[in-house]
Formats: C-alpha cells, sequence, structure tokens
C-alpha cells in the first residue's frame, strides 16, 4: 500500500474505537497507540511503534490528539 496518503485517525466511536484509513483504504479500528501501529506494520512501514504513531507528520488526528480514547465530553 502507497502510505504517501496521510493516515487519518477519526474521532473516538462510543466504545473507544477510532477509525484508521490511509487513502480511500480503511485500515482498521484502534483502541490504542499500538493498534494503529500494527495497522501501519501491516502496510509496509515495519518500523512504527507508538513513538511513531504519536510523533508523525503522516497522521492526521482528528477530534482528539493520540491521548484520546474515549467518547463524549469526559474523554481525555
Amino acid at each position: 500500500m502507497d502510505l504517501a496518503h496521510p493516515v487519518v485517525i477519526y474521532p473516538p466511536a462510543a466504545d473507544g474505537g477510532r477509525r484508521v484509513r490511509a487513502g480511500d483504504h480503511f485500515l482498521g479500528m484502534a483502541y490504542g497507540l499500538l493498534d494503529v501501529a500494527e495497522f501501519l506494520r501491516e502496510t509496509g512501514l515495519e518500523d512504527a511503534d507508538e513513538a511513531y504513531v504519536e510523533s508523525s507528520a503522516l497522521i492526521e488526528w482528528r477530534g482528539g490528539g493520540p491521548k484520546t480514547w474515549e467518547h463524549g465530553p469526559d474523554r481525555r
């Protein structure tokens, strides 16, 4: 998969999961940074880890940054 497209992580759903997309490809539902890193590794970015996910300019966070995994006004 071509990761020239930004990876978009959408706002948390009611269960805290966040949709993850790269271009027009749905990568999965992430429930933490490790899930996002695993999705990236599956696309060929073998060195992806939690630190990479938190700091990469390739990733566009919507509805909260990398520390936001809860839905609603009480999210952290």
